[in-house]
Formats: C-alpha cells, sequence, structure tokens
C-alpha cells in the first residue's frame, strides 16, 4: 500500500486526483492540502466525494507531510512546485509533479518562458512523464514531470510520424482546443460563463507556454530541433482537448498505410485508441477517462496528413496521466484506478 498526499487538492486537478486515486486499490491518501480551505474537510469543499474522502485540508508543511507517505502529487501552480519538491525529495518522498516547473530541459529556456527556477539542478534528473514514450525511465524515477495538456495531445498525435520519419517536421501546424478547465479553478474574466458560453476564440497565439514544452519532445523524436506553428483556442465546454495536426508527407502514402503505423506503435498502449479509417474522434467520448483517441487522414491533393487526437485535459492531460506514473513507479498494473468507461452523452 502507497502512502500519498496530494498537495494543492482544492484545484480541479486536485479533486480530479483524488476522485481517481479513492478507486484505487493499492493506494492509502493520507494528506491533502490546500492553503485556502485549510482546516475545511475536502469533501466539504467538493461534495462530490461524500462518502469516499473526508480528509481535512492542511497546511503545505514538507517535513510533516514527508513523514506520512511514500508519494506526494504536487498539484500546485508553476512557481510554487519548486518551492517544495526539493524538500519532499531530500526528506525521501518520490513526486509527481504536475506544475510545468521539471518539464523543460534547459535552465534559460524555462526562464524564458516562465519565470526565475530556483532548482534547476533536479532537471537532468526529473523524468518527462509520458508514458508511452518513458515507460522503463518512468519506472526507477524519484521525480515525474507530469506533461502539460495540451503536449499530451499533440505528442501522441505526431509520434509515429516523427519516428518513421515519415513527415517534413520543418511543415507541422498545430491547432488545439481546449475546454475552460484548462485555465484552472481560479476566478478569471475570461473563463467565467458569460464570458465563455457561445463564444469560441484562440488565444495566447505564438506565444503560448506549452509551445516549448512541445517543440523539446517532437525535436527528440525527430532527431534535430524542431519548431513549430501552434494556436490554442477556448472551447465553450467544461473538459477536453482536440488537437489538429498537419505535416507534409516525405513520400505519397494512403490512409491506410499511415493508419497501420499509428495501429503498430500503439498496440501495446492501454490508453492510446487509433480508430479505424474514416472515423475521427470526439472529445465526448473519453470524457473522464485517461484515454488519448487518435484518427487521421491524408489528403492526396495537397500531400499533407491531418491527424486529430482527443483527451480530457484533467485525466489523461493531467492527474490519470499522474496514476499512470504512479503505477509504473511501483510496479502496479498500469490501468489500476483508471479503468474507466467514458461517460456518453
Amino acid at each position: 500500500m502507497v502512502k500519498v498526499a496530494v498537495a494543492g487538492a482544492s484545484g480541479y486537478t486536485g479533486v480530479e486526483l483524488l476522485r481517481l486515486l479513492v478507486g484505487h486499490p493499492q493506494v492509502d491518501i493520507s494528506v491533502v492540502t490546500s492553503r485556502q480551505h485549510e482546516g475545511v474537510a475536502v469533501n466539504r469543499v467538493f461534495p462530490s466525494l461524500n462518502g469516499f474522502c473526508d480528509l481535512v485540508c492542511e497546511p503545505l508543511d514538507v517535513s510533516a507531510i514527508a513523514a506520512q507517505v511514500n508519494l506526494v502529487f504536487t498539484a500546485l501552480p508553476h512557481k510554487s512546485s519548486m518551492d517544495v519538491v526539493p524538500g519532499f525529495l531530500a526528506a525521501g518522498c518520490r513526486v509527481v509533479d504536475l506544475s510545468a516547473d521539471y518539464r523543460l530541459n534547459d535552465k534559460a529556456t524555462y526562464e524564458h518562458w516562465y519565470q526565475r527556477h530556483t532548482s534547476p539542478e533536479l532537471f537532468s534528473e526529473a523524468v518527462y512523464g509520458l508514458p508511452e514514450l518513458y515507460r522503463e525511465q518512468i519506472k526507477g524515477a524519484r521525480l515525474i514531470a507530469n506533461p502539460g495538456c495540451y503536449p499530451t495531445s499533440v505528442i501522441l498525435a505526431l509520434t509515429p510520424l516523427l519516428e518513421q520519419q515519415l513527415i517534413d517536421a520543418r511543415s507541422l501546424i498545430i491547432d488545439s482546443k481546449s475546454g475552460t478547465s484548462g485555465a484552472g479553478r481560479g476566478l478569471k474574466e475570461g473563463s467565467l460563463f458569460c464570458e465563455v458560453n457561445e463564444g469560441f476564440k484562440a488565444y495566447a497565439v505564438g506565444s503560448h507556454r506549452h509551445t516549448p514544452e512541445i517543440e523539446q519532445e517532437l525535436s527528440q523524436l525527430a532527431g534535430f530541433d524542431v519548431r513549430i506553428n501552434f494556436t490554442p483556442h477556448l472551447l465553450p465546454v467544461n473538459r477536453g482537448i482536440l488537437s489538429t495536426c498537419y505535416a507534409s508527407l516525405v513520400k505519397a502514402r494512403s490512409t491506410a498505410e499511415i493508419l497501420a503505423f499509428y495501429q503498430q506503435r500503439y498496440a501495446d498502449e492501454p490508453f492510446v485508441r487509433v480508430l479505424p479509417e474514416g472515423e475521427l474522434p470526439n472529445i465526448a467520448h473519453v470524457r473522464g477517462t485517461n484515454f488519448c483517441d487518435i484518427g487521421l487522414i491524408v489528403d492526396p491533393r495537397t500531400g499533407r496528413v491531418i491527424v486529430v487526437s482527443v483527451i480530457d485535459n484533467l485525466v489523461k492531460g493531467a492527474a490519470g496521466q499522474a496514476l499512470h506514473n504512479m503505477n509504473l513507479m511501483y510496479g502496479f498494473n498500469e490501468t489500476h484506478g483508471l479503468g474507466i468507461v467514458p461517460t456518453f452523452p
């Protein structure tokens, strides 16, 4: 039995972690923290947890928490994670960090897109927590940098194409759309119901902070420095990400031929579902689950392949992937706590 803490339990990712962890047969949730709701039972903050978790939200005291648990999920904002992760590691805990603080390999790149980093010495130790790419490294890691939601959808969509050198990586254009929960639970004018409902807009065009993370991992796959055009959009829905990726093929191939590479690459991956020819994914079909659904079409007129991937941004894009990483770290069945059928409609 692994004793875990959820640091930052009062956000959307925190409650999603708790929702999944209470169903895990080999986990004991020992501590939950929340600065905003300190001293309040977490099932009062989230009535959906009634009958499942009644722990009282504690302050984020590293030494007190480390004395009680084996693993800490840090569901904290950027900068807040780097303030506590080194302490948890020094105290002997393993950490799955859901912020961006340890996802990038280069200190200068991180500081250009985020802020000053206070523990860059951990960059070389942190393992990027995308199981489909780094399964073996994750198993022995102390620190997992859980991927961002947009990067997860994009990297999985493009991995077979880059591994098999089927596309010109310089031609990549990525168009992604996310539900409003991706903006977090904090009060923001742009996330208010009246601002989002019946609207649809692009944002952070050319400047979204997930750009360097996507480029880093695509460059690893391609074997050279990849630069992309990445445009995110805000959907008037609660959850879900749909990414449409466009690239030029290096030689003419049919949709069936490209699909065969995807089916082979993901045949043994429990959470990637490659759709048959003629079908494209829908965010409604992965809601509440750790699945990534992928479909694609080759446009012979332009010589381009168009790949569409969908995930639930709070599960495969955050909490579910974190739980998958924990399962790998402790040698559990990879699907424990994640065997959920999507809700529909």
